[in-house]
């Protein structure tokens, strides 16, 4: 038995206390010593610095021998802090306390015989009984401040949610040297009657939860390292060189085409005609197509039918000889059910699909190129359809083949490995070219060009492409007073050549024309730029709406957008566009004298890496900053300054005659916009009239209560009033944007540096300006621009 002073000085600390022990049925006690098991492991009881320590090594029941040293250590250990120790460890009391979470509690006889196999040794076990004055078959357990010993037998020990939190965390502690773990448990002797009850520093600071997921080589942290790729302040490779190191997987190419069903069938004039797999393909391209516009027009009808007939089969070409005897409606329902089933699928279903997308992704929409993960803009292999175009294109109509592995591209470096095509195919060619950006290439049937996948917009190839482009323009900046001067003295020159050269150079500048290209006749749309202007493109007026000199510009650009500007021009350019017209048709040429390959040529001998779109981008963004300049006020709200930010894009939009059908719900949106304007205004008058009331009350009962409601008033109202502002500038800004597109010369000619000094000069946030995927794109240059930019 345990003295009975010890017993009831004991009993009053060890009430109110836990244990740390996380499973206390899992403890195997030896009844004579400071060793038991603890889930299997053994555990050193260090009765002088109140603590259990676990072994490193876990017990191993079939050797007894590797105890020896272990109990030298403890031995020597114990020793020699006893001797800096003065006062002896207390011992719990064997008197059983109900409210306490900490008890002494005699061994059971399950216990004495597992107890019995322990390595311990008989003299180490009587020794132990004589040193501490204990009774055979007694526990006695070195309380800890926090941790109060064990629990009876039939008490259950509740783990906080903090310990069974830590169950599924690994915990990793900090090592100590075992000199610096003997000083600080002789301190903690020596301070204890001081510190009792207080908690230590270290003992206040939590345990530091790692997941086993987090770590730091695990694949999500790579992932974010490589997103974060900063691809600027490295050093740039030698000229000509993109990269050093490229692999990726190759295309993804389209599924096989599935057979109809037989319930839906094809009917020409009347009659049932079943359709061979390759032409039943192709009329299905049409039957996707037959509520659309562009199967009532006769280029791509008949554009369509002539390449139907070239996969139909001899019987077919006898039987099917006018497209407008075809019906194609089982055909149309079919597909028109499939879309709306495929709309109306459940949430599962749609999860199904955006894993099985997402595992494609994973799998051919990324690349290594030097070693960092960068994302492919496209890696899906056109299908194969119909060829739509833009505006009155000859060649609309016409079937897009499937594209086969035998037509395909790769490009890689030699020390990659290099994608496997589809099974049973081979690649066209495999090349390592790393002068060129794009990784897969193929030749396009309907128009005979190249097709390439190539890096997304945020990748390194990108950025840097378009950080060179707006260098370029802005060394523009510093000659460009010269070149004006140049082309305006050519203007009177004695060679034809140099004249329309000066003059289309003027338009180039001046109207932020694209210089054109040549093309052949009939093989695609008719549209044009600068170079390629034919004399009924332009009209002269000497004098229109009050005007001099005016030139009417009605032309299509490009992707057949019609161009229609009234422009007054200097005097002796519109001399010089009579003397141009003289003696020539309107299917003329107005520049016959002119290319965009001699343009360009003069251009680079006026500045290196000179050309028409150099101009453009220059004249774009020099108009973007001196817009901002002249209509932004930095005492203005947010809203407001996004307002002149928007005015001064939709500028350079009309400028670059950036243009955009007006969206189907726009008057359905206005009119809800406004609805929801009116209603605001409502409750602002309201709110407003509630303030005034307020306020009168208040100045004659002069109350502390009323003043604090008049004040509550008065912010309600300056947020309805701001709510209205802010909705008003919206429907503005939006009314304004109704045919303009600004997300063009956003993305592709305003230098994005531009935009972000002004944010920070004007604090306004960067979201308000660029999206998510856009501020990716733009990292580079939110990432360098000082506030102070200037392009």
């Amino acid at each position: 038995m345990a003295p009975k002073s010890l017993s009831k000085k004991y009993s009053n600390q060890s009430k109110n206390k836990k244990t740390n022990v996380d499973d206390l049925d899992s403890i195997k006690v030896n009844p004579s010593d400071e060793l038991f098991h603890i889930n299997n492991e053994e555990v050193d009881v260090d009765f002088s610095n109140k603590k259990i320590k676990r072994l490193k090594r876990p017990r191993e029941e079939d050797s007894f021998s590797d105890f020896s040293e272990i109990r030298l250590k403890h031995e020597a250990k114990k020793k020699k802090l006893e001797k800096n120790s003065k006062k002896q460890p207390k011992i719990k009391s064997l008197k059983k306390k109900k409210r306490s979470l900490s008890k002494i509690r005699t061994a059971t006889n399950e216990e004495s015989e597992l107890a019995s196999v322990l390595p311990i040794k008989k003299a180490d076990v009587e020794e132990n009984e004589q040193q501490w004055k204990c009774s055979p078959g007694m526990i006695y357990v070195k309380e800890e401040e926090e941790d109060m010993g064990f629990c009876t037998k039939n008490f259950e020990a509740k783990r906080s949610r903090k310990e069974e939190e830590y169950d599924d965390f690994v915990l990793k502690p900090k090592q100590k040297s075992q000199e610096n773990m003997t000083d600080t448990m002789s301190k903690n002797l020596t301070s204890k009657g001081k510190n009792k009850g207080k908690k230590s520093k270290k003992e206040q600071r939590p345990l530091k939860k790692v997941k086993a997921e987090d770590d730091p080589t695990s694949g999500s942290k790579q992932k974010e390292e490589e997103e974060c790729w900063r691809w600027w302040e490295e050093d740039k490779y030698e000229d000509g060189v993109k990269w050093k190191f490229l692999e990726h997987a190759g295309p993804f190419f389209p599924p096989a085409y599935e057979p109809l069903p037989k319930d839906v069938k094809f009917f020409y004039d009347g009659e049932l005609v079943s359709l061979s797999l390759e032409a039943e393909e192709v009329a299905g391209f049409f039957a996707h197509m037959l509520n659309h516009e562009y199967t009532t027009k006769e280029i791509f009808r008949c554009n369509f039918f002539n390449d139907w007939r070239k996969v139909m089969t001899e019987d077919e070409k006898m039987k099917i000889v006018d497209l407008n005897k075809c019906d194609f409606t089982e055909m149309a329902n079919y597909f028109t059910a499939k879309t709306e089933a495929r709309k109306n699928c459940s949430k599962e279903e749609k999860q199904k699909i955006k894993e099985v997308n997402q595992k494609i992704t994973d799998q051919f929409g990324y690349c290594l190129m030097d070693h960092h993960r960068e994302k492919i803009g496209n890696f899906r292999i056109e299908p194969p359809g119909l060829f739509r175009g833009r505006g009155e294109h000859p060649k609309q109509g016409k079937l897009k083949k499937r594209v086969q592995p035998e037509d395909v591209i790769i490009n890689c470096s030699k020390d990659s490995k290099i994608p496997e095509p589809p099974f049973g195919h081979k690649w066209k060619e495999v090349r390592h070219d790393n002068t060129v950006t794009w990784l897969t290439s193929w030749t396009d049937n309907v128009q005979g060009s190249c097709k390439y996948i190539m890096l997304s917009a945020n990748s390194k190839l990108k950025g840097q492409k378009d950080w060179e482009k707006y260098e370029v323009a802005r060394k523009l900046k510093t000659c460009v007073d010269e070149i004006r001067a140049n082309y305006r003295q050519d203007w009177k020159s004695k060679l034809m050549s140099v004249r329309q050269r000066a003059v289309a150079l003027y338009f180039i500048d001046k109207l932020a024309l694209r210089a054109g290209t040549e093309k052949e006749e009939g093989e695609t749309a008719d549209t044009v730029g600068c170079c390629s202007l034919r004399v009924e493109h332009i009209k002269l007026h000497p004098e229109l709406d009050g005007k001099h000199n005016v030139v009417e510009f009605d032309f299509l650009g490009k992707d057949s957008i019609r161009y229609y500007n009234q422009v007054p021009v200097k005097k002796t350019v519109f001399k010089n566009l009579k003397l141009f017209m003289e003696n020539k048709d309107g299917e003329d040429d107005l520049f016959d004298k002119l290319n965009t390959t001699l343009l360009n040529k003069h251009l680079q001998s006026l500045m290196p890496g000179l050309s028409a779109k150099v101009f453009r981008t220059y004249n774009a963004s020099i108009t973007l900053q001196e817009q901002l300049q002249a209509l932004t006020d930095k005492s203005s709200s947010i809203p407001e300054k996004i307002l002149a930010y928007n005015r001064a894009n939709r500028a350079v939009a009309i400028l670059c005659n950036h243009q955009r059908a007006p969206p189907k719900t726009f008057e359905q949106s206005m009119t809800n916009l406004n609805t929801k304007i009116a209603s605001r205004k409502e409750q602002c008058a309201i709110t407003k009239k509630e303030l005034r009331e307020a306020k009168k009350e208040a100045e004659a009962t002069k109350d502390k209560k009323l003043q604090m409601i008049v004040e509550k008033k008065r912010k309600a109202y300056k947020r309805c009033k701001e709510g209205v502002m802010k909705l008003m500038v919206q429907a503005t800004d939006r009314q304004e944007n109704k045919q303009i597109a600004l997300g063009t010369s956003k993305l592709n000619y305003l230098d994005p540096r531009i935009s972000v000094a002004w944010c920070k000069n004007t604090e306004v946030p960067l979201e308000k300006i660029y999206n998510k995927s856009q501020k990716q794109k733009f990292a580079w240059a939110v990432d360098m621009t000082a506030p102070d930019f200037v392009f």
